[in-house]
């Protein structure tokens, strides 16, 4: 089964929590602080294999999780780091955040991975807060937090040559005529129910892959037919091969045929007609074929056209030849540019506000990512861990804007699910 789109929600393991111990040996005098760090979260990794060619591994995960990483312990002894969990795609997979709608990855490279979910950082143990002015502090961390976000998983397959045309004008019969591919094939419309991929070996030991992408008629782009979900397979081609039935044996025009082809592509991507394109005139062998052939070249001089018969393998060698000249001088570009990724998007505007305080009847509620990260990683067990938790609300500045705001002690203030009361 041919799986080229899947949507999965991914989350990336939490980190160990950080251990509070001390060292309580017979002959060491203040033993001080033996909490041992926590072990990082497990990241969600997707790396690409070249022997896969469908995402329907992906089709029944719809959450993939990552492992928690191990608690520090005392005696100094940090928690294990959990191993990744690694998903395997095929050649061309895209990867889109859905929240944002940014490009995570494109992946184009054998055994290409990239971090989508990373894994959460362990939690300190209390050696890691140990100084001169505090030898052996009383608290320590809860472990970060791994990502969590949904993803669209799509394939775009990696090919030189897309074969566009109508149903049954024989792209299915030319790729298994110029490759080694074994298309099913028959007499009626959309036998081809999925992109099939081809080698072709041109001369001087050249060669190029060939896509022969099923389901375009009018209104493919808006979802008529197949070619709403194979559309995008033409993305990466470099060279837009129209094969057209010049005889037209089923009543259509060729002329019509190749402008409503065009039409459809443009309708999906403006960036489609920027590639170069060359026309396939197949069929022929058929009566009508040559008078329909000096139609389209009246109405159309500066197309490339190539007369063949697929079905009888006849001019096939010119077509191949100009196929893998083109090639040799249209350079591989990437489907998004840079800017697009999300790793290179700056989310510089988010220390400008770094929390928001607003009021739900009686309770004053805080809300922003720092404060919500640095509560999450603090276990509230010692005194000293709610006087470490208090300094750091003054320092981010809360407490002089809730005295701004009106804040009376006895006033409840909430942080995410949890409630305290103020006191000065």
């Amino acid at each position: 089964m041919f799986i080229d789109e899947v949507i999965v929600e991914l989350m990336a393991g939490n980190g160990g929590d950080g251990c509070m111990a001390f060292r309580r040996e017979k002959y060491v005098e203040m033993g001080g602080p033996a909490g041992g760090n926590g072990g990082n979260g497990g990241s969600i990794i997707f790396e690409v294999d070249e022997g896969l060619n469908t995402l329907i591994d992906l089709r029944y995960k719809k959450l993939i999780k990552g492992k928690k990483g191990e608690n520090g312990q005392g005696k100094g002894m940090h928690g294990k780091k959990a191993e990744d969990e690694i998903v395997r795609v095929p050649l061309g997979t895209v990867i889109t955040d859905l929240d944002t709608g940014l490009i995570i990855a494109d992946l184009t490279k054998n055994k290409e991975q990239v971090v989508v979910a990373k894994g959460g950082r362990g939690g300190r143990g209390n050696i890691a807060f140990a100084t001169r002015s505090n030898p052996a502090p009383s608290y320590s961390e809860n472990g970060e937090e791994g990502e969590h976000l949904k993803v669209k998983v799509e394939l775009k397959l990696l090919a030189d040559v897309g074969l566009v045309g109508m149903p049954s004008v024989g792209k299915s019969t030319l790729i298994s005529k110029i490759s080694a591919s074994k298309p099913k094939i028959a007499a009626y419309h959309f036998t081809t129910l999925k992109p099939n991929l081809g080698v072709v070996r041109a001369s001087e030991g050249k060669s190029f892959v060939v896509a022969d992408l099923p389901g375009l008629i009018k209104g493919a782009s808006l979802g008529e037919g197949l070619g709403d979900r194979f559309l995008k397979h033409i993305e990466r081609t470099r060279v837009i091969a129209h094969i057209i039935d010049m005889s037209g044996f089923e009543g259509r025009n060729p002329i019509e045929d190749f402008e409503v082809i065009n039409h459809e592509l443009e309708a999906f991507s403006k960036k489609m007609m920027e590639k170069p394109q060359v026309v396939i005139a197949n069929k022929m062998d058929l009566e009508g074929a040559m008078e329909h052939l000096e139609q389209f070249q009246e109405k159309y001089p500066d197309v490339k056209v190539f007369p063949i018969s697929a079905l009888h393998a006849d001019g096939l060698g010119p077509v191949i030849h100009e196929l893998s000249d083109m090639l040799d001088h249209i350079a591989k570009k990437p489907l998004y540019e840079e800017e697009k990724f999300e790793s290179h998007v700056l989310y510089k505007f988010k220390k400008e506000q770094p929390f928001t305080i607003t009021k739900d009847g009686d309770v004053w509620v805080i809300r922003g990512e720092e404060i919500e990260k640095i509560f999450k990683l603090t276990k509230f067990t010692t005194e000293e861990a709610f006087l470490r938790f208090s300094r750091k609300l003054r320092k981010l500045g809360i407490d002089d804007k809730l005295q701004e705001l009106g804040v009376q002690d006895g006033d409840y203030i909430r942080i995410l699910d949890y409630e305290f009361e103020y006191r000065q």
